[in-house]
């Protein structure tokens, strides 16, 4: 079988099976729909006309100012990417300089699903340990202090960026508090703060969430507003509230070879999300689907790992159990609990139905 082995093949058989099996209740991810009604209307409409390319047409320039107003930042630099894992590459290394690494919670993204996307472009991971998918500005300050008191620091990977996510990988939530604080050690060591909004719209529709997008503009450096897994068919928004801080932006992401030609097909979608606010109501859906699949895993005495509030649910199930429920329901394998239990996540996104969350539901009341 070459370099991949049996058991790699095996695996994709299993995940390929998974994928087109459409008679299972998908809650595996919240990327897998195709983009809201909204989005494909203008899409059509639009599908004939041609316009300048790379984002310079009037849908795109529109779209940034949409964006614009709701962040409370009229001068932002903002600007549609493709993906999530190219977002973060450009932005990462636009900001770093050769010799700097960014500090990041051992669990996020950038450091586990990028497949070393940062690495590849020069740029060191610097993990911290993290609770709930969280790091703490208490952590991150004192792996400044401790870096700065090495006499040898200058033959170290320099700490030049902290990074999180909103929501987390484990969809747990930083507060505004916790961002200020971050903002206060980011500005001692004179470093940015960038957040991953991957799954933005998912924190901003949770009642327990109290980060707005202004407040974003106003405590990070640079973020991203998700479109993948939050209503788009693909694309990513990137907010710098000072458009000095990189200077080039534009010409940093043609040479990552993250320069979409079509750029109008990137703003249009984007265009659509923030007009009337549509990207602040999207995910509702998913956290009313995702509240409900949790009480109903409550109800059922299954441990809940994290406590998440947004559309991201893990749980731990028996072995034996989970054979069953496969049968029946995608899910992610997210780790192994012990011999006999495995922690799963049950993903609900934009689109999520009334229906197909309560038949998720009869499962799980219905397994033994």
């Amino acid at each position: 079988m070459g370099i991949m082995g049996t058991g790699f093949m095996a695996h994709l058989l299993k995940l390929e099976k998974i994928t087109m099996d459409e008679e299972k209740l998908g809650f595996a991810c919240d990327y897998m729909k195709g983009a809201h009604p909204n989005i494909m209307k203008a899409m059509t409409e639009t599908n004939m006309i041609s316009t300048v390319g790379y984002g310079k047409d009037e849908i795109s320039e529109r779209a940034r100012e949409r964006v614009r107003k709701v962040c409370g930042c009229p001068k932002a630099a903002v600007e549609f990417l493709v993906g999530g894992t190219q977002t973060n590459a450009v932005v990462i290394d636009a900001f770093l300089r050769p010799y700097q690494g960014v500090i990041a919670a051992e669990t996020g993204h950038i450091g586990c699903h990028e497949a070393g996307a940062i690495e590849f472009g020069g740029h060191k991971v610097l993990t911290l340990k993290q609770k709930d998918g969280k790091i703490s500005p208490e952590q991150v300050e004192r792996y400044l202090e401790d870096f700065y008191n090495d006499e040898s620091f200058e033959h170290m990977v320099m700490p030049g960026m902290v990074y999180l996510s909103q929501p987390t990988e484990y969809g747990t939530l930083y507060t505004k508090e916790q961002l200020q604080a971050f903002r206060r050690v980011c500005d001692a060591y004179h470093i940015p703060l960038y957040v991953d909004g991957a799954r933005l719209a998912y924190a901003l529709a949770c009642p327990e969430n109290d980060v707005s997008l202004k407040d974003m503009a106003s405590l990070c450096d640079a973020f991203y507003i998700g479109g993948t897994k939050c209503g788009a068919m693909f694309g990513e928004a990137v907010v710098i509230p000072d458009p000095n801080a990189v200077p080039y932006f534009f010409t940093i992401i043609k040479q990552h070879g993250a320069l979409l030609a079509k750029g109008r097909l990137l703003g249009l979608q984007f265009d659509e999300l923030f007009k009337d606010d549509l990207y602040l109501r999207i995910g509702q859906p998913a956290i009313k689907a995702a509240d409900q699949i949790r009480e109903a895993l409550q109800e059922k005495g299954y441990q809940m790992i994290y406590p998440s509030f947004t559309n991201q649910s893990f749980c731990v199930m028996e072995n034996e159990k989970l054979q069953r429920f496969g049968d029946k329901v995608s899910y992610s394998f997210w780790e192994k609990y012990d011999d006999s239990h495995t922690v799963i996540r049950l993903a609900t996104d934009w689109a999520a139905a009334e229906e197909e969350t309560q038949a998720l539901i009869d499962v799980i009341r219905k397994l033994a």
